[in-house]
């Protein structure tokens, strides 16, 4: 099969889409193991925190499965598989979005982030992730659009990653903003491998681009209008920090238990 955009063969491409994946799973892997290591996860966290780490470290699993079966030309088992990612996605808007509520709820937002904004960009960039994983599949018969654009939407997902293991506390207060410009690496690596091995970049790396960026812009500026506000005050409202400020940010945690 030839590429349509660029006029080579789709399939020189898996080698560098599967690597460029598992470099992104291995930094996410690693952010979360490197949360533990430092005390500050816990397994005594509450069960939604351990069910939205399961259904979110599954997607990654998925996600590498998909790109090493893709790479080894195991094309069957890897639409197979993608069945079962497409029924998985819709977990992680559910969980990813459950969390988040629960964690202003609580008052377990991450000190580095403002509540108010923090309940608006988090949904916002898992909708955008699944909503380019859409376009993925709806673009399967195009392996070079419906590869690029996988790989784009795990970027969506990689804030947390980076968030693990960036010096947060000294980002306010562009911490989630830093976070999710940094995962701009891994598009930009595609484009400098399209330009190389094709002539050109790619088109669907500037799609991935544009919706990140268009992420960051719309949750920032909705994250601090009257809409953030109202969002803030009905997801609070019946809780201890109902008489709270959204943009105010939560206090340090203390010292890690002895």
């Amino acid at each position: 099969m030839t590429d349509a955009t660029t006029g080579a063969p789709s399939t020189g491409d898996r080698p560098f889409l599967r690597n460029l994946i598992t470099v992104m799973a291995f930094i996410l892997v690693t952010g979360f193991i490197v949360q533990l290591a430092m005390g500050r996860s816990s397994f005594n966290a509450p069960l939604i925190v351990h069910a939205h780490a399961a259904v979110f470290m599954g997607w990654v699993g998925i996600v590498l499965t998909q790109a090493w079966l893709a790479g080894a030309g195991s094309m069957r088992l890897h639409q197979q598989v993608g069945k079962l990612a497409a029924i998985w996605a819709l977990g992680l808007l559910v969980f990813g979005t459950w969390i988040t509520i629960a964690a202003v709820q609580t008052g377990r937002t991450p000190f580095f982030f403002q509540p108010q904004h923090f309940i608006v960009a988090n949904p916002l960039s898992l909708f955008a992730a699944v909503g380019l994983l859409a376009a993925a599949v709806t673009m399967r018969h195009r392996p070079d659009w419906h590869a690029r654009l996988q790989v784009s939407s795990f970027v969506l997902l990689m804030g947390p990653g980076f968030g693990r293991l960036l010096p947060m506390p000294i980002l306010p207060p562009y911490a989630f903003e830093i976070a999710g410009l940094v995962a701009l690496v891994f598009p930009l690596a595609g484009i400098i491998y399209d330009w190389r091995a094709h002539g050109r970049p790619h088109p669907a790396w500037f799609w991935g681009i544009g919706v990140l960026l268009a992420v960051i812009v719309v949750a920032r500026l909705a994250g601090f209008s009257p809409v953030g506000e109202a969002v803030y005050d009905a997801v609070v409202a019946g809780t201890p920090f109902a008489a709270t400020s959204g943009l105010d940010f939560p206090p340090p945690p203390g010292p890690p238990p002895v």
